[in-house]
């Protein structure tokens, strides 16, 4: 294709996959695209096994790694040596408790669950410092060749360093005034992320986001994010003036994605209404597959959601439990819109060509319909 993105990393088709699970990013860059690996949930060493892991299997193909800069923040590294009874209040562990106790969800053994909070409390997770460290292992992988901030313009020092490392820079937004924050922090990629996605949204749909954010920073290459996961989609995309697309849920469940069967099983059974936009799991609104958390979290009796990252602090642990018996009333994921036409368990290279066969079909179409037959 000659996408201008196609052109700035030497790929095929501009279909950007975003993806924790490593065995993704490395099967989309093989399929022709580029493969984005979220790093924000490892920790600096844990990052670089996945990374030694994605440079061995890759085969010399560019990737992406994404992390957070968020503007508005909690640093909770000066409470590191702090029990974690003093740093969540108490109401607000115990309404959890009682929550997983109601669908029999053990506690964590020797004192896991612990462990857990003051990993993060050490680490300082989510703050700028964090990230930092983050890019000091990425930045000495040959194959990174995409930084991509998911929340926040990143800072000047930062994309400084990844452009005299020979990276580019992307920059998720929501709103056309955060699209300018990401241009004139000096980005070469915008993502114009819609309502309808998975994770942290805002509040304008793709179909009306993207067309205004390829006008503001213009011209500056754009991606088209939220709602996408098939080639009509896509079609529709190139239409509004995006240079190519940002595809999350749909990797979910594909045949390399890591989650947990159950979940898998419950996404390929799910419709576009059984998700729901929530603060219960990291603080700020982020849509995620409806569950009995997110419901008991919008009931009059629940507490208000914690500042990030202190909600994150309640709601990793309990995560854990529930994933470790798989209560599935309770199994969770972020997930967009798009999870109701997710039926199937394919690979990542048949979605890719399918959404390529998909939207060629559809160019077709409408330039027959145009006339030019």
């Amino acid at each position: 294709m000659k996408s201008k993105l196609c052109e700035m990393f030497g790929i095929q088709v501009p279909i950007f996959a975003f993806s924790h699970c490593r065995d993704v990013v490395v099967e989309a860059s093989k399929a022709g695209g580029l493969g984005v690996f979220g790093a924000d949930t490892y920790s600096p060493e844990e990052l670089a096994v996945e990374l030694e892991w994605i440079e061995k299997h890759i085969e010399g193909k560019p990737y992406g790694i994404d992390v957070l800069f968020p503007s508005k923040y909690l640093d909770v590294s000066q409470q590191k040596g702090a029990a974690a009874e003093s740093v969540i209040p108490p109401g607000h562990q115990k309404f959890v408790d009682d929550l997983l106790e109601r669908h029999d969800v053990p506690h964590l053994p020797d004192g896991q669950e612990e462990a857990i909070i003051r990993d993060r409390l050490t680490r300082g997770r989510s703050t700028p410092a964090y990230s930092s460290a983050l890019l000091d292992v990425a930045f000495a992988f040959k194959g990174v060749k995409l930084l991509v901030s998911a929340i926040g313009a990143p800072p000047p020092d930062i994309v400084a360093r990844a452009h005299a490392a020979g990276i580019k820079v992307g920059g998720m937004v929501g709103a056309v005034q955060h699209a300018l924050r990401q241009r004139d922090a000096g980005v070469d990629i915008v993502i114009a992320q819609g309502h309808e996605a998975g994770g942290h949204t805002g509040e304008i749909a793709t179909m009306v986001l993207t067309p205004q954010v390829v006008d503001a920073v213009a011209p500056i290459p754009v991606l088209a994010a939220g709602g996408i996961a098939s080639g009509r989609q896509f079609a529709a995309a190139l239409a509004l003036g995006a240079e190519g697309v940002w595809c999350g849920s749909v990797w979910l469940t594909t045949s390399q994605s890591d989650l947990l069967p159950e979940t898998k099983r419950i996404l390929l059974g799910s419709k576009s209404s059984d998700t729901v936009r929530t603060r219960s799991y990291t603080g700020k609104p982020a849509r995620y597959l409806k569950n009995e958390w997110t419901q008991a979290w919008e009931s009059d009796q629940a507490p208000k959601a914690l500042m990030r990252p202190l909600q994150h602090l309640l709601a990793k642990p309990a995560t854990a439990r529930i994933e470790r018996v798989r209560s599935e009333p309770l199994l969770g994921t972020p997930i967009g819109q798009v999870v109701g036409q997710m039926k199937d368990e394919l690979s990542v290279r048949q979605v890719y060509l399918d959404m390529m066969d998909e939207c060629i079909d559809s160019m077709d179409r409408v330039n027959h319909i145009l006339g030019d037959s």
